[in-house]
């Protein structure tokens, strides 16, 4: 039976309607029977569908709310069709939808410091952060089909062009390759970096590998630090206080300041301060430049005589007439020191050291050694240029490890034989001696040999005598220059002792021993023959800077 045309049209409509509904997505199954298989039904899609088909395509001249009026017939329209059956031909499908938008790939492409090399040490980070990159890309790739395409960044140079690798290694490196004011020549020359340390340089930048050595890790501290390559310069300094000593602390101090590394500076002078006499009479102390020598001339803690200061800084003031050219005379040495003369404290020497050092240096003039020694003679003193008061060096401290001390008639003997202990602290300090016991039946003189050992090797020792009045108390003897003792490391001290046999000794030994910010602990070493140990015995104390 033929179907009036008003009627084929609305069924035309319909199936238009149902087929909208199925190019739409079903939606996510929810959880229940229809989510355990069951598919949604053409009727229960439809009013969804149907009211969008109905806003994408309304009448010509139809308003918003007409359309929204249509999409609500069409839906119900849409739902009846389904029941009867009826089906639309495919030839009057609509058109497809647009694909729905790529979602975003991810990127680096995000605002980086412009020193951004310096916050990724390694080669790997650095890299990883060029990933997806227009950052120095020389690449694009466009990836996708025609219209939903993106242009992807890359870096074809990659470990194969030393430009790349330099600029994201260091911040100075992009700047002269990709800034404003790029390099385009094929040499560059650099006059004031030393090869070796530049080979260093480039070698971390390639690698990541860092081979320091004593002889260039200053010239390569200063490469790090003027291409602006963080993780190296710290590398730089790590190594130098690891190699940290009385003969190139002065140097060191001289080059921590150039380069602000104020860690570097601090270790510098715990070192410069506790061997001030091994310092100051290093060669590295002559290499300094004048205002390093002024500040330690000036230092207050420097523990050592005035008159080996004074010697230092004569030899510093020769040094510097050769490098100035000059004549190596009394009037240019004095020259060459200027003001730094004036800061040693000569009249705080003895009458004695002054006579046989600066009266006859020739580098003072007449009128100030008359006024020296009037100074130091006449009840009316004249007045002086120089400081007047002494320094203050450093206050020594001393580790008592017994809670106890005693005597007994028949104990504490020496005959030659040796009493040691081992001890090791929890950060770097200087020993500076050995507390002992002495006598325990009067006034008595003892020869005395001591001893500081590491791992078998003699690090310092001293023959020397001191006298014991027959107390309890302890007597100082000293180590001719204060040794530098590194942390979680155990030593050995040692000493033996020749006079009064019978002397007093130390009871209720403990094992760790706090004393200010250093945490020492005391183990029994296989060098005492004499009994000591550290539940009792000889060695009471461990005098100490820090």
């Amino acid at each position: 039976m033929l179907l009036p045309l008003a009627c084929l049209h609305g069924r035309v409509a319909q199936c238009l309607t149902s087929l909208l509904v199925l190019a739409e997505p079903l939606p996510r199954p929810r959880r229940g029977a229809k989510a355990r298989g069951a598919v949604l039904t053409s009727a229960e899609a439809a009013p969804a569908g149907a009211k969008m088909a109905a806003e994408l395509y309304p009448p010509a001249g139809a308003s918003a709310a007409t359309a929204t009026d249509i999409a609500n017939s069409n839906a119900a329209g849409a739902a009846e069709s389904t029941k009867v059956g009826l089906c639309c031909p495919p030839c009057l499908a609509p058109a497809p939808l647009p694909p729905l938008p790529a979602p975003p790939l991810p990127d680096n492409n995000n605002p980086e410091s412009p020193n951004w090399q310096s916050f990724h040490p390694t080669l790997r980070e650095r890299n990883a952060l060029m990933f997806n990159n227009e950052l120095m890309a020389d690449v694009h790739f466009i990836v996708g089909a025609l219209g939903a395409a993106r242009r992807v960044p890359a870096h074809k140079v990659v470990f194969f062009h030393p430009q790349y690798v330099l600029a994201v290694g260091s911040s100075v490196f992009y700047a002269m390759f990709y800034g404003d004011l790029a390099e385009v020549k094929s040499e560059i020359h650099i006059p004031d970096v030393e090869p070796a340390a530049f080979l260093v340089l480039l070698k971390y930048m390639y690698s990541d590998e860092i081979d320091l050595e004593a002889d260039t890790v200053l010239a390569t501290l200063y490469a790090a630090k003027k291409y602006i390559v963080p993780a190296l310069a710290k590398a730089c300094v790590n190594f130098l206080e690891t190699s940290l000593e009385a003969k190139n602390a002065c140097v060191l101090l001289s080059q921590s300041r150039l380069f602000e590394e104020p860690e570097l500076t601090q270790r510098c002078w715990e070192v410069i301060d506790a061997q001030a006499e091994m310092a100051l009479r290093s060669e590295g102390f002559c290499e300094i430049d004048r205002q390093t020598l002024e500040i330690i001339v000036t230092r207050e803690a420097l523990n050592t005589k005035e008159a080996v200061v004074f010697e230092a800084v004569l030899n510093w003031a020769e040094a510097e007439c050769k490098r100035q050219g000059l004549p190596v005379t009394p009037h240019n040495k004095r020259h060459v020191l200027g003001r730094a003369l004036y800061l040693v404290r000569i009249p705080t020497m003895t009458l004695e050291e002054f006579a046989n050092g600066p009266a006859q240096s020739d580098i003072l003039t007449l009128e100030e050694t008359h006024n020296i020694f009037l100074w130091y003679t006449a009840a009316k003193k004249p007045p002086l240029d120089f400081p007047l008061t002494k320094r203050k060096g450093l206050v020594p401290q001393r580790c008592h490890r017994f809670q106890s001390s005693a005597y007994r008639s028949n104990q504490w003997r020496y005959r030659g034989r040796c009493d040691s202990i081992q001890f090791a602290v929890d950060r770097r300090v200087f020993i500076a001696g050995l507390g002992l016991y002495g006598s325990s039946s009067g006034k008595a003189e003892y020869s005395v040999k001591i001893e500081l050992k590491r791992l078998g090797m003699v690090l310092a020792q001293n023959l020397t005598k001191f006298v014991s009045d027959g107390s309890s108390n302890t007597f100082p003897v000293w180590f001719e220059h204060p040794v530098q003792v590194e942390q979680d490391t155990f030593y050995t001290a040692s000493a033996v002792l020749d006079g009064s046999e019978l002397s007093y000794f130390g009871q209720e030994g403990m094992t760790e021993v706090q004393c200010g910010k250093v945490a020492f602990q005391f183990q029994c070493s296989s060098d005492s023959t004499n009994g000591t140990g550290v539940q009792g015995g000889q060695i009471p104390e461990l005098i100490f800077y820090a």
